[in-house]
C-alpha cells in the first residue's frame, strides 16, 4: 500500500508539473501577442522593428533604436527611431472607454447608471505606448458625400448590427461595402421623411426642420449609426450625434466613417460635455433610456442643454401604446415633465414633441417644495468636465428672463454675429471680430500650404484640438467639412460661444485620450495644444500618440506653436510614420503671434504583416 502510495504522488507531481507549464506557455503566448511580437511589430513597410516590453513604459528598444535626444522647452527625452505597433485586436482601441482598463483595475461601478460607459482612463503606467494599427485590408475612406450612404466593409469589419437590425434598415451589407438606406428602429422608411414629419408637426413652414434658420444645433441621443444627423445636414441644421461604446459598440464608428458629426459618450452620471442652452432641438428615437430613473435626472440634463423654447422630440412606445406599463411610463413622464414647466407642442402617432418656456416664470409660480428643484443659485451650468447631474432645473440668466429666448441670429447670420454670451468672458463685439477675421486669413494660409497635397473632397471630418470662439471652423463654413471644436477644461469656457454661433464641439483635456474611435478625423489643428499641455506636466510623446490614433492614415496635422515645439515634432516623424508637408511662419499674420511657426504633416498609410496576410 506504501508503494502505490508513492507511485500516485509522483503520477500527481508530474501531472502538477505538466499544468504548471501549460499555464505558463500559455501566459508566454497570450500576453507576448498583446505587447507586440516582431511578427505583430513589423509593418508591410517594415515598420515597428521591436517589440513593446511593457504597456504604459517607454519605448524600450535596442540600442541601435533610440538614441536621438530632444525637449520641448527643457531637458532631454528619449526619441525612439521607431514605436512599436500595437497587437491587431487593438485596432479600435480607446483608451479612456476600454472595458478591459475597467476589468484590470477592478473600478466598483455601478451599471444600472451606466457608469461603465462612462469615460474611465488609464494611469500611466497602464497605457498602451504603440501605434494603433488599421485593420486588415484597410482602405483610404470613400469620399462625401457618397460616404453617407457606403463604407468600405474591411474598415469597420462588423456586420452584426445589418444582421440584428436587418427589419429596420440601419445598414445592409452590399459586396465589399457596407451601404446605410437611411432607416432607423423608429424611420424604417428613410429619416429624410421621418424629419420632415417631425418639422410638420411644428407648423414649420415647406415642412423643413430649420424653421427659417432658427434651429441649427440638435443633440441626439441613442443615435444608432446617425441616420437622423446625416439627413439634417442638407436642411443645414448639424448634430451632435451621441451613444455610447455598448452592445451597438460600432455605431459611432460608422457614423464617422460616413463623415457625419458623432461622439461616444452616455447619459450616465456625469454631465454631458456641453455646456447650458446649446441646443435648439433634443431628439430620441427608441433610445431606450429610462427617462424617470433618479428623480428625472436623465430629462433634466437635457433640459440644462436646451435653449430657451428648445424642443424635445421623443419617439417612442411611451408615446402611443396603451398595455399597462407604457400607459404607467406616460402618466409618470407626463407630470414630471410639467412640473418643468414643458408643455406639449405637437403629438401625433407614435411622437411627442415638448417644448420648454422662454422664460423663469413658469417655474416661480409653482407650489414650494414642488420637486424637481431650481438647482442652487451658486451652481455653474456650464461647469461640465467631471461634474456629476444634479436633479434640479437650472433657471434662466438675467439677461435670457429679459430677453425672453436666447436672443441669437438665425443662421447662418449667426455664425458671425457676435454672440450675446461674449459679455459673459469681458469680450468686445471688436475683439470677436478681430478674431473672426485673423481665423480666416490663416484658414486661407493653411489650404494654400495644403493645396498641392488636397482637392475639393479630400478632408471631411476636422478637429480644433483649441477652438476658443471657434473661428477657424467659422472660416470653412464654405467648405464641404464639419469641425469638432475642442475647448480645454481649465481654460476659458468659451464653447458656448462656438454653440452660439451655430458650431459643435465638445470640452476635452488633452492629457487624456479623446472619446473617438482610431482613424476617425482627416485634419487636426493644434494651436500651442503642446504648450499647453507641457505647463501641465503631462507628456507630448502620448498627444503624439494620441493624435496619431484618431487621425486618418493619409490625413494631416497642422501645428501652430513654438519653434521649440516644432522641432519636438520634427524628431518623432520617422517613428510615427509621418512625413512633412509644409512649413511656414506667422509673420504674415495680421495679428503677429510671436515666435509660432506653422507645420503642417501627413500620415502614411500603412499595414502590420499580419494584416496584409489577413486581408489576402
Amino acid at each position: 500500500m506504501r508503494g502505490r502510495s508513492d507511485g500516485g504522488q509522483k503520477k500527481r507531481l508530474i501531472t502538477s508539473l505538466c499544468a504548471v507549464a501549460i499555464f505558463l506557455g500559455f501566459l508566454y503566448v497570450y500576453y507576448g501577442s498583446i505587447f507586440g511580437s516582431s511578427s505583430n511589430g513589423a509593418s508591410a513597410l517594415e515598420y515597428g522593428g521591436k517589440s513593446l516590453r511593457k504597456i504604459g513604459s517607454s519605448y524600450l528598444g535596442g540600442d541601435d533604436e533610440s538614441s536621438t535626444k530632444s525637449g520641448l522647452e527643457d531637458g532631454d527625452v528619449v526619441v525612439p527611431k521607431t514605436f512599436p505597433v500595437c497587437d491587431d485586436r487593438h485596432s479600435e482601441l480607446i483608451p479612456c472607454l476600454d472595458r478591459n482598463i475597467i476589468y484590470q483595475m477592478r473600478l466598483k461601478l455601478d451599471l444600472s447608471v451606466m457608469e461603465h460607459y462612462e469615460r474611465h482612463c488609464p494611469p500611466p503606467e497602464r497605457r498602451y505606448n504603440c501605434l494603433i494599427p488599421p485593420p486588415p485590408g484597410y482602405k483610404v475612406p470613400i469620399k462625401w458625400p457618397q460616404s453617407r450612404d457606403e463604407v468600405w466593409k474591411a474598415n469597420i469589419p462588423h456586420t452584426h448590427l445589418a444582421h440584428e437590425k436587418s427589419d429596420q434598415n440601419w445598414m445592409v451589407v452590399k459586396g465589399e461595402k457596407i451601404v446605410f438606406p437611411g432607416g432607423g428602429t423608429h424611420f424604417h422608411y428613410g429619416a429624410d421623411k421621418y424629419i420632415a414629419s417631425i418639422a410638420n408637426m411644428l407648423n414649420f413652414s415647406h415642412n423643413n426642420l430649420n424653421n427659417e434658420g432658427r434651429v441649427r444645433t440638435v443633440l441626439d441621443v441613442g443615435c444608432g449609426v446617425a441616420s437622423f444627423g446625416a439627413y439634417l445636414l442638407s436642411s443645414d441644421i448639424i448634430a451632435m450625434s451621441l451613444a455610447p461604446n455598448d452592445v451597438h459598440q460600432n455605431q459611432i464608428q460608422f457614423a464617422l466613417e460616413r463623415g457625419i458629426p458623432a461622439c461616444l459618450g452616455v447619459l450616465g452620471t456625469k454631465r454631458l460635455p456641453y455646456p447650458s442652452r446649446s441646443f435648439e432641438l433634443a431628439h430620441c428615437s427608441r433610445c431606450r433610456i429610462d427617462w424617470l430613473q433618479r428623480d428625472g435626472i436623465l430629462l433634466l440634463e437635457l433640459d440644462r442643454l436646451l435653449r430657451p423654447g428648445g424642443y424635445f422630440a421623443y419617439s417612442s412606445p411611451e408615446a402611443y401604446a396603451q398595455d399597462e406599463e407604457d400607459l404607467r411610463i406616460w402618466k409618470e413622464m407626463s407630470a414630471l415633465v410639467e412640473r418643468m414647466c414643458w408643455r406639449i407642442a405637437a403629438k401625433r402617432n407614435q411622437t411627442v414633441i415638448w417644448q420648454k418656456p422662454l422664460t423663469n416664470d413658469c417655474f416661480m409660480e409653482r407650489a414650494p417644495g414642488t420637486n424637481p428643484p431650481l438647482c442652487r443659485s451658486d451652481d455653474d451650468p456650464d461647469a461640465v468636465w467631471g461634474v456629476p447631474m444634479e436633479a434640479c432645473i437650472t433657471p434662466y440668466s438675467d439677461h435670457d428672463q429679459k430677453a425672453k429666448g436666447s436672443g441669437l441670429a438665425p443662421w447662418p447670420a449667426r455664425l458671425t454675429s457676435p454672440p450675446p454670451r461674449l459679455a459673459d468672458f469681458g469680450y468686445s463685439n471688436e475683439m470677436f471680430e478681430k478674431d473672426t477675421e485673423t481665423w480666416r486669413q490663416r484658414v486661407e494660409n493653411y489650404w494654400n500650404l495644403l493645396s498641392p497635397k488636397i482637392e475639393a473632397n479630400t478632408l471631411r471630418n476636422l478637429m480644433d484640438m483649441k477652438a476658443n470662439m471657434g473661428s477657424f471652423a467659422a472660416a470653412l463654413k464654405e467648405r464641404n467639412v464639419w469641425v469638432m471644436n475642442v475647448i480645454p477644461e481649465d481654460g476659458p469656457n468659451t464653447l458656448k460661444l462656438i454653440y452660439d454661433r451655430g458650431l459643435i464641439g465638445t470640452t476635452h483635456n488633452w492629457c487624456e485620450a479623446f472619446s473617438t474611435y482610431p482613424r476617425t478625423y482627416d485634419l487636426l489643428h493644434a494651436w500651442t495644444v503642446f504648450s499647453d499641455i507641457e505647463k501641465k506636466g503631462c507628456s507630448a510623446e502620448d498627444l503624439l500618440l494620441e493624435m496619431d490614433r484618431i487621425l486618418r492614415p493619409k490625413g494631416f496635422i497642422i501645428i501652430r506653436d513654438k519653434q521649440p515645439v516644432i522641432d519636438f515634432v520634427r524628431k518623432y516623424l520617422s517613428a510615427l510614420h509621418w512625413e512633412a508637408v509644409a512649413t511656414a511662419d506667422s509673420s504674415s499674420d495680421s495679428e503677429h503671434e510671436g515666435d509660432n511657426v506653422v507645420f503642417i504633416v501627413q500620415k502614411k498609410l500603412w499595414l502590420t504583416s499580419e494584416s496584409i496576410l489577413n486581408s489576402e
